[in-house]
């Protein structure tokens, strides 16, 4: 499996990205050189797209599956692509703050403390759907790490779109996503026209 390996701030840095924005809780000491460089219309749009790939944790191969698979569905193909990423089983657990970044969550959910619907499921990448019920496995709660999010665990930063049972450390997806409830800071747009030239 590929892995990026680039540093986290740096990849921050390049993006105009806030490291909170990727979970990160550290910030950079170096100052940043601005440049009155123009940037052309194609660099805007590869930058978006790198953005999104980078918040989400997801490599280009499969970046472009996604687009094709929003293509296809009826709508807005820049919405549907958000839509489809937001709908990955890894954001869903980081969405509902088992996990304190996407990072974090494709771990948890690649060691199997996830179920969906009552079964395992170790793919970070399997989409989720309306009325699934996304918890965590009755073994892994007594790990220490699970102890210690029960004990601090918040529903107020849940999106609408899950419905978070705090006593049980479950989540149900009522719906998917709109656009508007959606905080990445991606011009979706420009990822479209990328990839349609």
């Amino acid at each position: 499996m590929a892995i990026d390996r680039t540093a986290s701030l740096k990849r921050c840095r390049s993006l105009g990205l806030e490291p909170a924005m990727v979970g990160l809780s550290k910030k950079s000491k170096r100052q940043v050189r601005r440049t009155n460089r123009k940037v052309s219309e194609y660099g805007l749009q590869l930058k978006e797209k790198q953005k999104a790939k980078f918040i989400y944790g997801v490599l280009e191969k499969q970046f472009r599956g996604y687009y094709d698979k929003a293509k296809k569905i009826a709508g807005v193909t820049g919405e549907n692509l958000l839509i489809l990423l937001e709908r990955r089983l890894d954001n869903v657990v980081y969405r509902l703050g088992l996990a304190t970044t996407r990072r974090a969550a494709r771990q948890v959910v690649r060691h199997g403390h996830i179920l969906v619907n009552g079964k395992r499921v170790d793919i970070p990448s399997a989409l989720v759907r309306v009325g699934d019920v996304i918890t965590v496995a009755e073994k892994s709660r007594q790990n220490a790490y699970f102890k210690a999010l029960a004990d601090g665990y918040n529903t107020l930063s849940v999106p609408v779109w899950i419905e978070a049972d705090k006593d049980n450390m479950k989540g149900t997806v009522t719906r998917f996503p709109a656009r508007t409830e959606i905080d990445t800071p991606v011009n979706e747009q420009a990822i479209v026209e990328l990839y349609s030239k």
